[in-house]
Order: structure tokens, then sequence, then C-alpha cells
């Protein structure tokens, strides 16, 4: 008869402890120390990864997280002698200043109103593209539309403007060509505050909509195929396919990608919007990032600029915090 003490029971099997072996991880990593040891084993055997990890790691380090040092500067009355460390404290001074300005409501709807309008109706678009896209049975085809839809993304924010410039000149435009060879009147659409929202979220959806189906298209082909195979063996349409199949399969990607839009509607892109901007056009185009250039650094006044800037960042990460939050717990999808 075997001593028990040297045998073990395994699902109503009886092994002898000699023969089981029990993983390094649950020996050696119940303290610190074992800890230590499972990393630098893993050093040794994948030191090329870590050394792949560290020129991003560096990049993230002096450019991201250093620079937060200087956000103290918001709470400083800058003095370019004494230095950011050296500069008299003021506390919310600032803060205050931007708060109580008149212009502080209208700058923060407009950068609301134009970032929101910027999700609603760009975010669906690159989803339809994508659904779209990946029905195309014929190969050539399915590669022209891609490589026209994903094109306009290279074009640089600059000669993007000026393409939109010369597209809605008052005179020489081609719109307000079409527009006279119709017998209607030329528009002054740059001039307009009521258009300038529309003009910059349909310019930027028609630029930005290819490039961001690469995403979905990517999580289409990541789903099974069986799914496919068993949805045309009950019969299933085009139309069910992609309400049952694949709409379903790339949920978790739609929910990511809205949890890092909806994060970001206090940072609204400052290039495009301060180029198309005009003093016609100002009472709807003047959004927090053009306020600051303007007042915060033509006029050299940096700690102003920095305690906007924060007062963004965090509201920002209020709203990425809270949609993910709710993301995660109606759909058990969500970035941590």
């Amino acid at each position: 008869m075997a001593d028990t003490s040297s045998v073990i029971t395994l699902g109503g099997i009886i092994l002898e402890k000699s023969l089981v072996i029990e993983p390094e991880s649950v020996i050696h990593t119940g303290t610190s120390t074992g800890y230590w040891h499972v990393a630098r084993k893993s050093l040794r055997k994948h030191w090329q990864l870590y050394l792949l990890v560290i020129p991003p790691l560096l990049f993230f380090l002096i450019f991201k997280y250093y620079p937060m040092l200087n956000a103290v500067l918001a709470f400083k009355d800058y003095n370019v002698i004494k230095g950011i460390w050296g500069s008299p404290w003021v506390g919310f001074k600032h803060f205050e200043l931007f708060f109580e300005n008149p212009l502080f409501w209208t700058l923060v709807k407009n950068t609301i109103i134009l970032s929101g309008y910027l999700i609603l109706a760009g975010f669906p678009i690159p989803i339809v593209l994508a659904l779209m896209i990946n029905e195309i049975r014929g190969g050539r085809f399915k590669k022209f539309v891609q490589l026209v839809s994903f094109a306009p993304y290279f074009i640089s924010t600059v000669v993007m403007v000026s393409i939109i410039m010369l597209f809605l000149a008052p005179r020489l435009g081609f719109a307000n060509v079409a527009l006279n060879f119709f017998g209607l009147e030329s528009v002054n659409f740059l001039g307009d505050p009521g258009m300038f929202r529309s003009i910059y979220v349909w310019s930027d959806i028609w630029q930005t909509a290819g490039y961001s189906a690469v995403i979905y298209l990517a999580a289409l082909a990541g789903i099974d195929p069986t799914l496919y195979e068993a949805a045309k063996v009950d019969g299933a349409s085009r139309f069910q396919k992609i309400r049952h199949v694949d709409l379903p399969g790339i949920v978790p990607t739609i929910v990511i990608i809205l949890i890092l839009n909806v994060g970001n509607v206090m940072a609204l892109g400052f290039e495009k919007v301060y180029l198309l901007q005009n003093p016609l056009n100002q009472v709807n185009s003047e959004i927090i990032a053009t306020y600051v250039y303007r007042i915060g650094l033509l006029n050299a006044n940096y700690s102003f600029a920095t305690a906007v800037g924060l007062f963004n960042s965090v509201i920002n990460l209020i709203l990425l915090l809270t949609v993910n939050g709710l993301a995660k717990r109606m759909t058990h999808n969500s970035i941590w």
C-alpha cells in the first residue's frame, strides 16, 4: 500500500508526488524574491524584445511624462529670468481669470458643439464604409475603393485647407461656379458663421473616413469564418449577415474607438480650425485651442495658456473615465 504522504489525487486518479511537476511561477511568485526571480529569467530569455521596448518607452518618458511636471506653471506667475520653478506662486489666479472671462462659455460651447458634431456625423460613417468594402467581391475593385477612400488621409492639414478655400472661393471657386451655372447667386461659404461647422466636419470626414475604416476592416477580418458558413446554411441574406455576424463581431472595436473619441472632445484639433478661421466666422470658429494660441502664446502669457490647457486635459480625463465606466457597465467592453 502506497504511503499517503507521497501520493495525490487528481480527478480520481492517484499520482505519485514525484511525478507531478509544479509550474515555476507557482513555486517562486509567492514572495517579492520570487517575482524578481521570474523577472530576471524573463529578461535573460527575451532580452531582444525588452530592447525593442526601450526607444518608445524613452520617447514617452522624455516627451510626454517629463513635460507634465511643467504643468505647475499654471499655478505660477511666470517670469523668464526666474524660470518655471523660481517664479512666484499665484494659486488659481489664472483659472479664475479664464472662468470669469466673458468668452468662457462661448469658447466651451463652440468647442463642445464642433467636437460633438464631428463625433455624431463622423463616427458611424467609417463603420458603414468598412461594412460596404467588406461586402465587395471583386478583388481589384475592392482595392481601388480602399485606395480612393484612404488616399485623402495623407493630405496635410495646410494643403487640405487650401483645397477647401479654392473650392469654396466666393468668385472663382468650383462650388460658386456651379451655383452660377444654375442661375443662383454666389455664396461666401467661409464668411458665413452658420456654415463653418459643417465645412469643418464634412471635410474632415472626407479626409479621415477611409483611414478609420481600416481599423474596422481589420476587426471584420478577425471574425470566425464558421459564423458566416452557419449564417449561409440558415439562409441569411447579406443584410442579415451584417446585422447578426458583422456588427456583433466589431462591437468591442466600436466601443473602444467611441471611448477614445469622447475622451478627446475638448482637445479638438487646432491647426485646421485656426487656418479656416477669419473675422467673419469667428463667432462660431473660436474654440479653446485657438483662444489659447492668440491670448496665451502670441501675447506671451504662458501661465494663462498652461492653465487653460490643464483645464482642457482635466475635462478630457473626466469624460474618458465616465464613458469608459458606462461602456464597461453596459457592454462589458472598455479600455481597462
